[in-house]
């Protein structure tokens, strides 16, 4: 079976499997390049679990602030932290070792993840906001209570390093999970609004850049750029590149076929994001998705080398021949302006107007 036929049966395998609505893109491979070409034999995935929701955030519901990953050096910065999410109107729990630190992690392995698994095991606790990203989190996905997190699902937001932790609860367990804010970012006005709408107000709307002219004659900040035009339908899943990259090939990673699949990442030299989403083409996920949004690639720039490619023509290079919707530019990344994400969530995309809109309420 050829690169093309082989696109064409799994693509209508994983419409017809997921329901995913049929993309209305195409575009032809760029000549002489071909990170489409991967490997014929994978592992059967792991079967689906159905799709779960938390129950929604409402005000005076207490919230757990842990830390999987990095550590944070300033009592100053947690109380920061709890003061944003009071002005929520939510109640606060910090957990045991969110000031601790063992090297650059807050905490050991068993401290991060005890941590989570008490907040996860409390029926008090509603929601679990991760404090930071950094680096730590994969350590402690084989430590996880998933069977908690079935038992009593809750809230679970993060991004960055968090990334780890949201694809593996919702790969085991069918829970949504959020792509959002941690608690050392700033709850901008934008910021707070989407973090209210999708986590308080359980909204089905349609997400999209500001358009906001400033000082101009036209608008400068927060553009989109439209790789491949068209609309699709599917799972949303992705998060943080480099993050998700590490994890691939581990059982802690979704099914992707019929997946809007979103990425970002911050402080990368442009040849390791070309290597990032060559890992991702070998994978077969790039095969697979119905589309594709590269949220912010902030402070990504050629580094020190001789020459490099634009992080638009990498883009164009790894997805202009799989005839799905591609834009870059929405509003996830290591920005202070970010959307909430629910991952695992079905959604529709167009990448013409740069939109991802949520097709049911990311919430119970």
């Amino acid at each position: 079976m050829d690169g093309m036929s082989r696109r064409r049966f799994l693509r209508s395998a994983a419409a017809g499997a997921a329901g995913a609505g049929l993309v209305s893109a195409s575009r032809i491979q760029p000549p002489g390049y071909g990170p489409g070409i991967r490997t014929e034999a994978r592992m059967a995935p792991t079967p689906r679990p159905s799709l779960v929701k938390p129950e929604r955030l409402r005000p005076g519901d207490t919230v757990a602030v842990v830390n999987p990953a990095g550590a944070l050096f300033s009592a100053t910065d947690i109380r920061i932290v709890v003061e944003r999410l009071e002005a929520l109107g939510l109640r606060v729990r910090t957990g045991e070792h969110v000031l601790s630190r063992h090297a650059y992690f807050a905490g050991t392995d068993e401290e991060r993840a005890e941590d989570l698994n008490r907040m996860l095991r409390d029926p008090q606790i509603r929601g679990i906001v991760a404090t930071r990203g950094g680096w730590g989190s994969a350590r402690i996905l084989d430590r996880v209570d998933y069977d908690a997190i079935r038992a009593d699902p809750k809230v679970i937001v993060g991004y960055s390093d968090v990334t780890a932790l949201l694809n593996a609860v919702h790969h085991r367990t069918g829970l949504v999970t959020y792509h959002g804010p941690v608690g050392i970012s700033p709850f901008t006005e934008f910021t707070a609004e989407h973090f209210r709408r999708v986590l308080f107000h359980g909204e089905a709307y349609t997400l999209e850049n500001p358009v906001r002219v400033g000082n101009d004659l036209t608008h400068t900040a927060d553009r989109i750029l439209t790789l491949t035009p068209g609309t699709a339908r599917g799972r949303l899943l992705g998060g943080n590149l480099t993050v998700f990259t590490t994890i691939l090939g581990s059982d802690f990673v979704p099914d992707t076929a019929g997946a809007i699949f979103f990425t970002e990442d911050i402080g990368e030299e442009l040849y390791r994001v070309d290597r990032m989403l060559t890992q991702l083409a070998l994978n077969g996920i790039l095969d697979e998705v119905n589309g594709f949004v590269f949220g912010r690639c902030t402070n990504c720039g050629p580094g020190g080398g001789f020459a490099s490619f634009t992080l638009e023509e990498l883009l164009e290079q790894h997805t202009g021949g799989l005839g799905v919707p591609v834009w870059y530019g929405s509003m996830i990344g290591h920005i202070p302006d970010m959307f909430t994400l629910p991952v695992g969530l079905e959604v529709e995309v167009d990448a013409a107007s740069g939109t991802l809109t949520l097709l049911e309420s990311p919430v119970a």
